[in-house]
């Protein structure tokens, strides 16, 4: 009997269990990252500080300059060899259903996925590759409208678009148009999502899933207030990154995905207090409506992250400037794994998402 040939599965890209396992297959393939680091987090990092300076010498001005050794570092890195930050790489590809929706297009996200993927690394933003694919027989009007919300993004961060790169394909061959991202930083100190300590505590920037709620809303044409949380990060993230010992924006996957890999990666256990959910009451309506958990619904305009319990209150009340609903959420403790702790004294192990998630979310 012929052997069934495997396929990628939808869920595959949901952001869940499915999605890890296909991207530690795909991965298997490129372990080696030469000078790169944190291969594996939202951005990959380039220390210049790591590179050798053997063969380097400063001129009478100041500048960089060979000593006739031939070993000398390229001129496109002498300016930064000196300095001590790092420079960040992101990249991120997006296919939504519907296009536009409340407080948003797939645009505005795709700007917004791209920044933030370097934000919550610690990165300022300096410029965005913008790649589009479109379906033949796509409105003029349509993309006219995406392309203004790249642009009001980038004039509202100060990111460039600084290159990129269109294609048609026939119709039927898409399904109306997918955006490519990639977006460079640069950061003086990477906030790492494996750097959570026991005694920290677990906060969240504002409500979450409210992203999920809008797209869901207008798929299933359910009535709601929410829109979607689709917002850049940085200047909220800037303004607290000396406290922050850990940072995940909750997109695929949820706070259920990025909580989980952040106590991975961190060994350590996290405890989150059921009265301290950041759910607005329309987005566990829904949740229960779909039988979807709620933990799976991603943001778009959110961050979780760990800090120092003595640096607690002051980063609330910082981010609170920002968004109201900043608040500690958990608790970071020895151990493993994601825990809710229940109004009613009990607890309940929240896992990886698994089985059928939101496909084509962001």
């Amino acid at each position: 009997m012929e052997k069934r040939k495997e396929v990628i599965e939808l869920e595959a890209g949901a952001g869940g269990e499915k999605s890890s396992r296909l991207i530690s297959e795909i991965r298997k393939n490129f372990k080696d990252g030469h000078k790169w680091k944190n291969i594996e987090d939202d951005g990959a990092v380039f220390d210049f500080a790591g590179l050798s300076l053997r063969g380097v010498r400063r001129g009478r001005r100041g500048n960089l300059i060979e000593d006739g050794s031939g070993k000398g570092l390229p001129r496109s890195f002498q300016s930064l060899a000196m300095t001590d930050l790092k420079l960040v790489f992101t990249t991120d590809a997006f296919i939504v259903d519907p296009i536009f929706f409340p407080g948003g297009d797939i645009g505005k996200i795709a700007m917004c996925g791209t920044i933030n993927d370097l934000s919550v690394m610690g990165a300022v933003p300096i410029g965005i590759s913008l790649s589009l694919v479109i379906e033949e027989g796509f409105p003029i009007s349509d993309l006219k409208k995406i392309m203004q919300s790249i642009g009001k993004i980038s004039r509202i961060t100060g990111v460039p678009i600084v290159t990129g790169d269109t294609k048609v394909t026939e119709r039927g061959k898409l399904d109306k148009i997918e955006i490519t991202t990639s977006g460079i930083g640069l950061a003086k100190n990477v906030i790492s999502n494996g750097g959570a300590k026991a005694g920290d505590v677990v906060i969240a920037s504002g409500n979450l899933g409210e992203h999920a709620v809008a797209l869901l809303a207008k798929r299933f044409n359910y009535k709601t207030k929410i829109k979607s949380d689709c917002q850049p990060l940085t200047k909220e993230i800037q303004s607290v990154a000396k406290y922050l010992t850990s940072c995940k924006d909750p997109t695929r996957g949820g706070a259920a995905a990025v909580l989980n890999e952040i106590a991975k990666k961190s060994k350590i256990k996290i405890i989150l207090e059921e009265k301290k959910l950041p759910f607005a009451k329309e987005t566990v309506a829904l949740s229960e409506l779909l039988g979807i958990d709620k933990f799976s619904f991603p943001s778009e305009g959110r961050f979780v992250a760990t800090v120092a319990k003595k640096d607690a209150e002051k980063t609330i009340k910082i981010l609170r400037k920002f968004n109201k609903q900043a608040k500690i959420i958990g608790r970071v403790e020895r151990g493993k794994g994601v825990h809710l702790e229940t109004n009613l004294g009990g607890t309940k192990q929240i896992d990886v998402p698994r089985g059928k998630l939101i496909p084509r979310i962001c």
